[in-house]
């Protein structure tokens, strides 16, 4: 407690003392750390000698909204986070997370056209892939001429995204070289993003319910790399135009329970 100055604390048992001049209004501050603080006013006189004994009321305070948004920093030794931000702005033939993996140490690429990486001299065929904790196995990534101008992970629809060229924990399996695990977001609202240039689009639509019970989020992408092949000096009958839609429904039906399900249709 103070007053002009003037301090005193309290003993294990509560008792304390304090000074204050005569003939004076003067305000006297109580405050804990864990309580609401109270003053008082008091007018005494020369000599006298008063008690007082005052109870504090609990302090509660609420807390509005939190964000929580995650950082560049890495979380675990060894696996890289790469923001959803950069991976939708790194220029390239190919659009997608593979082209930031290209840049990391240990990744190596033979052909700028192709979404396929390898890790630490290993093959293709040896890189993990995890899109909301489910696995994707070979036939559905990008193999050697299918699928070579749109990459798997739908960049509109990412959340989080780490990597890891070695030292991943056993849950991720028995792959030799990489994991790349990939989080796609739960929407809270609606939203919508329209993306266009000379070699295709995406569109991606979000929404959620009132009661936050149910979440879903859709994209739709197109790819042409016709001016890319029409470019070189060999002529092909060949036309690289590739499309898929991606879709990830979320359903909570309490804290503890989450049901989701990821569908992906590719052309």
């Amino acid at each position: 407690m103070a007053s002009e100055g003037k301090n005193t604390k309290s003993n294990v048992n509560g008792y304390y003392e304090l000074t204050v001049p005569a003939n004076k209004k003067i305000q006297l501050v109580f405050t804990h750390v864990s309580l609401k603080k109270n003053t008082v006013t008091l007018e005494l006189k020369p000599n006298e000698d008063y008690e007082f004994n005052l109870v504090l009321n609990d302090r509660a305070e609420g807390l509005g909204e939190v964000v929580v948004i995650a950082n560049n920093k890495k979380r675990i030794q060894g696996v890289v986070t790469i923001e959803p931000q950069v991976i939708r702005r790194i220029p390239g033939a190919n659009a997608g997370v593979e082209n930031i993996l290209k840049s990391l140490p240990g990744v190596n690429s033979n052909n700028e056209l192709s979404t396929q990486y390898s890790v630490r001299g290993g093959n293709y065929d040896e890189n993990l892939v995890y899109v909301n904790e489910i696995e994707v196995y070979r036939p559905f990534l990008i193999r050697s001429g299918q699928q070579e101008g749109l990459s798997f992970t739908n960049t509109d629809l990412v959340q989080n995204v780490d990597f890891s060229a070695g030292g991943f924990q056993a849950k991720f399996g028995d792959k030799l070289s990489s994991v790349l695990d990939i989080t796609y977001r739960r929407p809270t609202k609606f939203g919508a993003s329209l993306d266009a240039s000379y070699l295709g689009g995406a569109v991606s639509v979000e929404a959620a319910s009132k009661n936050q019970k149910w979440a879903a989020i859709t994209g739709v992408r197109y790819r042409d790399n016709s001016l890319l092949v029409n470019s070189q000096e060999t002529q092909t009958n060949f036309r690289p135009t590739f499309a898929d839609v991606q879709t990830n429904v979320t359903f909570n039906p309490s804290t503890r329970w989450q049901f989701s399900f990821l569908g992906n249709i590719s052309k």
